[in-house]
Order: structure tokens, then sequence, then C-alpha cells
């Protein structure tokens, strides 16, 4: 199995850019050819990017003392098995447990899955939709608590309130979202992995391009994530690999278990215009084995994260114009194809038996080359 990630077209210089993971081909044709199946995905890609762009124009060492046995393992897969462009995982919620297919998130904060009753709207989802009132450990959450005020700054939306209970919402770019109560349930992680009293967006409201599966799983660095809940567990440490296909499976894993000697590591940093997001140092791209004449400044000017829900990898416009125009020299013995929505360098390669593309690498912080799959 390999692990890759996703996303591809350029952003405003200024504005943080999405990095291209050690685990994230900039060029798979799997995914390529699942993403022509599917054009929706592309339009929620794009909108899942303007959502945190406009998060971001909002808010314009290692310790290896650590208990390697407070590890949770969680299977991950292909998004395409829920209809989906993003990867999944199953967790367990209420008593008694129901299993739920939820999207991982790095780039988003808050969890939510769908509820019933779906006082507006519920979409399709391949799971059934969790029920809070056959769960002997589910409660809102007051909407004059402190815990609810903070869900501003995992959602972007200030909450609501519903009588006396918490109301979140949380919306994206191509007009989809989740609205909802907010609410305390237990999670199970594995069945050795369990959580009382977490932190869900349960949601009555819902309508987007999410595929089947029942909502999200938010990963960010804001205190309402996943990640910081379970701090005192796993210290916030995690790690996932992602499958290269719909048959194929990665994992999702929280804790500490040790590394090993053949990882290639970059430190990650802090982007300034939102805190709950994973920034990560690239430093330059190659092409053919020549390395491209592309101002530094030119990635550091607005940093670039890390993000798992976003499919297609962005590059500023500078560096992606002369990455494009390199690609396209040393491509030239094939004919070009029509674009494909945001896709804009596209070949014909229906009478070729075999074909050579030339490699392609990211150099991230602390000397780190990482070439991508071809």
């Amino acid at each position: 199995m390999t692990c890759k990630n996703r996303r591809a077209t350029p952003w405003d210089e200024q504005q943080p850019w999405r990095a291209i993971p050690s685990k994230s081909p900039l060029f798979y044709p799997p995914l390529f050819a699942a993403l022509a199946l599917q054009p929706k995905i592309l339009l929620q890609d794009e909108a899942h990017v303007k959502s945190i762009r406009s998060k971001l124009a909002k808010n314009l060492g290692r310790s290896t003392n650590l208990d390697q046995s407070d590890v949770a393992n969680l299977p991950a897969k292909d998004g395409s098995v829920v209809g989906a462009g993003n990867y999944v995982v199953t967790v367990g919620l209420g008593t008694p447990k129901k299993d739920l297919t939820l999207i991982f998130d790095t780039g988003s904060d808050i969890t939510w899955t769908q509820c019933q009753p779906c006082a507006r709207r519920c979409y399709k989802q391949q799971d059934q939709i969790f029920a809070p009132s056959l769960s002997s450990s589910y409660s809102n959450i007051s909407c004059t608590s402190t815990v609810c005020n903070s869900l501003a700054s995992a959602t972007g939306n200030s909450p609501g309130c519903s009588s006396t209970a918490c109301v979140y919402g949380i919306q994206y770019g191509d007009s989809s979202f989740s609205i909802g109560i907010f609410a305390k349930e237990k999670l199970s992680l594995t069945p050795t992995d369990v959580f009382d009293d977490f932190l869900f967006g349960c949601g009555q409201n819902n309508q987007g391009l999410f595929g089947r599966a029942a909502g999200l799983l938010g990963l960010g660095r804001d205190k309402l994530s996943l990640t910081s809940q379970t701090a005192v567990k796993y210290k916030k440490f995690f790690s996932y690999c992602l499958p290269s296909s719909s048959s194929s499976t990665g994992f999702l894993s929280f804790g500490y278990s040790g590394v090993s000697k053949s990882v290639k590591y970059t430190t990650l940093s802090t982007v300034s215009q939102g805190s709950s997001f994973y920034g990560i140092d690239i430093v330059g791209i190659s092409v053919g084995g020549k390395r491209l004449p592309i101002s530094a400044s030119v990635f550091s000017a607005g940093g670039a994260i890390i993000d798992s829900g976003t499919v297609i990898t962005r590059l500023p416009p500078t560096a992606y114009s002369v990455l494009s125009s390199e690609f396209r020299k040393l491509m030239s013995q094939y004919p070009t194809a029509q674009p494909l929505s945001i896709l804009d360098t596209c070949y014909d390669f229906t009478k070729y038996s075999s074909i050579s593309v030339p490699k392609i690498s990211v150099f991230f912080g602390g000397g780190v080359e990482v070439p991508i799959p071809r």
C-alpha cells in the first residue's frame, strides 16, 4: 500500500496555500481518473478552499518521554466508499454505541454528525442517522455556558440558542453547511479508547457535498477539536497513512507509538492568520531533476498548511506558473487535452501504451526532499 493525500491550483500569493504532504502526490493518475468521474468533488474541493481562505482572512524539540501504550489505531478508507473525495474512519458514538463513518479533516476543528430528528434537512448517508434520544449518555450544552461561547473560534460563527440549548453552525464556500445542537456524548475510537463528555455538533439541518459520510471529524488545533479533547491521553499526537485506492486500507492513529528511522521529518509551523491550522515550510520544487527558479519568498509570504480535507494541492500563482511551464516543456511530445474544471494541465494518452512523466520533487524545511510518485 502506498500513501497519498490531495489538492492543486493557484492561490493569491499573500494567502496561505495547500502544502504537499510527504504522503501526497501532485500527479496521481488514479485520483485524477476518479475526479473525472465525479466533477462535483472538484467543486466541493474549491469551496472547501474558499472557506479556509475566508477563515484565514478573518484572523489576519520533541519529547520522547511518552507512554507508547496510549495509542489508538483506526482503519482509514478512501472516501469513494461513501461517494466522497476525502478519507474516512469509523467511530462509535453514544450508549449503546452507534458506528458512524466520518470524513477526517485536519483543516477544521469541530466534529459533527447528522442527528434525528432532522429539523430541516438531512442528506442521505451510509450509516443510520444518529438518534440522541436513544442514547443514555447524550446531553445538550447550555447556550449560557462558556463552552458554547467557544464555538466562535472553532466554526467562525457566533453560536445561537434554541430554548436553553446551544446551537452551532458551520458553513462552507459552496453553500454546504451543518446546523444543529452542540452537545456532549460518549465517543468510542476503539473498544478500549472511550471518552465521556465528548463535545460535538448534532446536526439537524445539513446540506452539501459530503457524499454519504455521516459527518466530519475535526482534527485541527482549536480546543474543541478531537486532538485537543483527547490531549490528556494522547498528548495531541496523531498520524495517518492515506490509502492509495478504494481497495486498500490506511490508518489514523492517535498517540505516540515510536517512529521508523526511514521516516523523513520536517518541522510543523504556525500560520499566523489561522492558529488552528497545521503549517509547513516548503522551500522549493524541482521538475525533471531541475530546481525551479522560484524565490523562497514566494513560498514563505503566506505560509502553507496541510489539510486532509482538501483534494487538490494549491500553489501560489508564481510557483504554479513556473512549475506548469517546465512540466509542459518536458511533456511536449504528448498531445494536450481539454482542461478538467480547475485542472488545466491535461494530456491525451489514448494512443500510448506507455508514457514517461518527469519526476517532481518538493523540498521542505530541514533539507527534506520528497519525490512525488508517478
